[in-house]
């Protein structure tokens, strides 16, 4: 058996030491003098650049529009919706000082920004004609957490959050579903992750929102990962504080909010769904570096090879990498595992003479030979396969631990007790019968999935006739 990275213990070993070894031997992060917080490499960065590239376009064509916001809350502002910050205490950072003068008013830094853009919306909304406003923010903020993992949990984190006002509720619940199955359709057609898309529980929703949508991703351990969420307000924030506008019939009302947002939580969901035990896999949607070009020997023809190649690749917009380093060629194929590059490209002297190439795809391992003519198109092809198998293999790795024929308590002890995955249950809606759950058998609720709510059966708790159906599992 070909032996493994001897860098990354197995995902099968250990896998949480596996994922802190993927990170530190693809150079995604670093941990910093800033207890839990992380300093986010150059190839790291680049990957969040990726996805900021394709959500940010997503976004613009769906007709939002980017802002920036305080980084500084006032505690007055923060408190004016009691549920809200009631929701994001625990978490929330205070300024006292602003150098060595105490502040008048102590400052949060923001864990989420809807107060600060409610502050905004205040002096701007006035009549039906300003709305809808539909802002998205590129940011950093913080939250407290306790225990922390890279790109996982973090109490400083990059992230996105939008943030629209609506004239009515119609328009407002559209937003935000229309904004959650842009998540998904990112997540599937780009990061080649399969999402259970649903609505959170009343306990589980967002601090403030009346509604809060999700996509829960499985990891490759069966542990559920929230890779986005969308929120429903309604006027409770509005209501809070006092933005009303004028509408078409010259009355004054409250507009309708939502909010939505994805964080570098996804890179780590990208680590944990493909990744292996040689390293990283990035899907070629999402690559920031798609093909690795390996120079066997830099004699004349693998230069004009790799010349070749580069405006072959460049004029078909193709991002690639060409290692001039003086690494051994075994090190540098290593290393272009490691790094998760879709297609590694060796071109050495031996193959030039038959007028070939070595195509190498990361998803498989498998080595192909083709002519030096033919590689151009044999790389889109691949590019288009290796996005496939990856969503088709995670999908079917997923499916693989859903449980969705669990009918008694018993069952599903057995399952948290003895296998990984989610598990679709009969609940009647009650939250002490979710807590039971939680705290016997350390499952908290993922989501109530849209296309599998019906259901004629009894609770599994307390035996009542249930109202709904409803995946548990494990989450990180």
């Amino acid at each position: 058996m070909e032996k493994k990275n001897s860098e990354i213990t197995s995902r099968d070993v250990d896998f949480a030491k596996w994922y802190t070894d993927i990170i530190k031997a693809a150079d995604l992060v670093d941990y910093s003098s800033v207890k839990g917080s992380m300093i986010i490499r150059p190839y790291g960065y680049a990957i969040w650049e990726s996805i900021v590239k394709v959500l940010d376009n997503k976004f613009k064509e769906t007709g939002h529009v980017n802002v920036q916001m305080p980084m500084f809350i006032p505690e007055s502002l923060l408190n004016l919706e009691k549920e809200h910050v009631e929701g994001f205490a625990p978490e929330v950072a205070w300024v006292t000082m602003g150098g060595e003068t105490p502040l008048e008013e102590r400052m949060c830094i923001r864990p989420t920004s809807e107060t600060l853009f409610c502050d905004h919306y205040k002096k701007i909304i006035k009549s039906y004609r300003d709305l809808p406003l539909l802002y998205n923010q590129w940011c950093t903020i913080v939250r407290w957490e306790k225990t922390t993992k890279p790109f996982l949990r973090s109490r400083e984190i990059l992230w996105q959050e939008g943030h629209t006002m609506h004239a009515t509720e119609k328009e407002a619940r559209e937003e935000t579903l229309k904004m959650l199955n842009v998540y998904e359709d990112f997540q599937k057609n780009y990061l080649a992750i399969p999402v259970i898309t649903g609505k959170k529980t009343d306990k589980e929703k967002f601090a403030g929102a009346e509604e809060t949508y999700t996509i829960e991703a499985m990891m490759y351990d069966g542990v559920a990962l929230q890779n986005g969420t969308s929120h429903y307000f309604g006027q409770g924030f509005a209501k809070a504080f006092d933005i009303k506008f004028l509408n078409k019939d010259n009355k004054l009302e409250y507009p309708y909010q939502t909010s939505w947002g994805v964080t570098t939580r996804m890179i780590g969901a990208i680590i944990m769904v493909h990744g292996d035990d040689y390293g990283l896999v990035l899907p070629p949607n999402i690559a920031p570096i798609k093909v690795n070009i390996i120079p066997i020997k830099n004699d004349e023809a693998v230069l004009d090879a790799i010349k070749y190649f580069k405006d072959a690749l460049t004029s078909n917009d193709i991002t690639y990498n060409v290692d001039t380093t003086d690494k051994t060629p075994g090190f540098k194929f290593a290393e272009s595992e490691v790094k998760g590059y879709p297609i590694r490209l060796e071109i050495g002297p031996r193959d030039l003479q038959n007028n070939q190439v070595t195509l190498v795809r990361r998803d498989t391992r498998e080595k192909i030979v083709v002519e030096k003519s033919d590689a151009l198109n044999r790389i889109k092809e691949l590019l288009i396969e290796i996005q496939h198998n990856l969503y088709n293999k995670a999908l079917e790795r997923r499916n693989s631990m859903l449980y969705n024929n669990v009918s008694t308590y018993e069952e599903l002890k057995d399952i948290a007790e003895n296998k990984s995955g989610f598990a679709l249950v009969d609940w009647c809606g009650n939250v002490e019968c979710e807590e039971h759950i939680k705290d016997d058998l350390g499952l908290k609720s993922r989501c109530i999935p849209f296309d599998l709510q019906e259901t004629s059966g009894n609770c599994i708790v307390c035996g009542k006739r249930a109202t709904t159906k409803i995946y548990f599992g494990r989450q990180y």
